[in-house]
């Protein structure tokens, strides 16, 4: 290996560029572990970082791409030995250490993952930080007491990464699914994704708050956070539990304390970028059995190369897409 290809953003006083380019090895951040990358995945920090003021990236030039599947070729850690199939997501991976939009990458041992027995390469990317997340939602969820008899799950922004995934993992673990978009065309898509219902943004919230309303719900998984949250957190069953991962809905939430001092809901805060490595593992091996989708191709929206990216990449912060796009590399 003398030189390979990266997608390489960078901002000087000249101005902000996205484009390909050649690299060393010398280029590469230090780590324990040399990858040779198969495929990545397109994440909404990813459009953070392919664009000029994402307030992700702090260090120029930089390689975005959070997620990354590959081979090791070198590792200096005994855990890993050339030829390994390993996946590496979260950390610092794609914000200030280099990411998986290239052929190469280095990273230390500790944020490194074995690929599982009953996935392939392309599957850990189809699945990446979105399956994770989804997978870590309703793992806590069922931690607090969630299960199939219950009643329905709510799944929020169910036609994004998380959302699909989510929606396809509890269907699969027998979970009657309710599922919410604002996308009048996703119907189809997410009843063939397992869903038993689909509900748009008004069935959810109708733009009117109240402390407390109908009970529905016996868990969800909201990605979307905001005022939608708030209205979810009313209607939540007595003991109920809301996951949430995320803020396309905006960071503050108007909530009352009466959700959770008179009917015992239970708001679960889902961090997918530090969970600690023992479950990180545990739960890569459920996406290999339990947790791994029944139409996990069905969810891949496009299958992207390297050389598409610079174009592609600001189209995630738009919300206009469905399900997963990937990048062959």
């Amino acid at each position: 290996m003398h030189t390979f290809k990266a997608l390489v953003a960078d901002k000087t006083e000249e101005g902000f560029s996205l484009s390909i380019k050649e690299l060393s090895q010398s280029d590469l951040p230090e780590g324990d572990v040399l990858i040779k990358v198969y495929y990545s995945g397109v994440n909404y920090k990813d459009g953070l970082a392919g664009t000029p003021d994402g307030k992700i990236v702090s260090s120029y030039p930089f390689v975005p791409g959070i997620d990354l599947a590959g081979i090791v070729m070198s590792s200096t850690d005994e855990r890993f030995q050339e030829g390994d199939p390993v996946i590496a997501t979260s950390y610092e991976i794609g914000v200030t250490h280099f990411g998986g939009y290239s052929e190469y990458a280095r990273v230390p041992a500790d944020w490194v993952v074995p690929l599982p027995d009953g996935l392939t390469l392309k599957e850990a990317m189809i699945l990446g930080t979105a399956g994770f997340t989804a997978a870590l939602s309703v793992h806590r969820l069922e931690e607090n007491g969630l299960s199939p008899e219950k009643g329905p799950v709510l799944v929020t922004g169910a036609t994004g990464g998380v959302g699909s995934l989510a929606v396809s993992m509890l269907a699969k673990r027998g979970y009657t699914v309710e599922a919410s978009s604002g996308k009048s065309s996703a119907h189809d898509y997410l009843t063939s994704l397992g869903a038993t219902n689909v509900l748009t943004r008004d069935d959810v919230y109708s733009g009117k708050l109240k402390a407390l309303d109908r009970q529905k719900w016996a868990g969800a998984v909201d990605p979307v956070g905001g005022e939608q949250l708030a209205s979810v957190l009313s209607k939540m069953q007595y003991g109920g539990s809301v996951a949430v991962s995320g803020l396309t809905g905006g960071a503050k939430v108007p909530t009352a304390v009466f959700p959770f001092i008179l009917r015992g809901v239970n708001l679960l805060g889902i961090d997918s970028v530090y969970c600690p490595m023992s479950l990180r593992r545990k739960l890569w091996e459920r996406m290999a059995s339990d947790l791994k989708p029944a139409q996990l191709e069905d969810i891949v929206h496009r299958e992207l190369t390297l050389g598409e990216m610079p174009e592609v990449l600001p189209q995630i912060l738009e919300g206009s897409l469905t399900g997963r796009m990937i990048v062959r590399i």
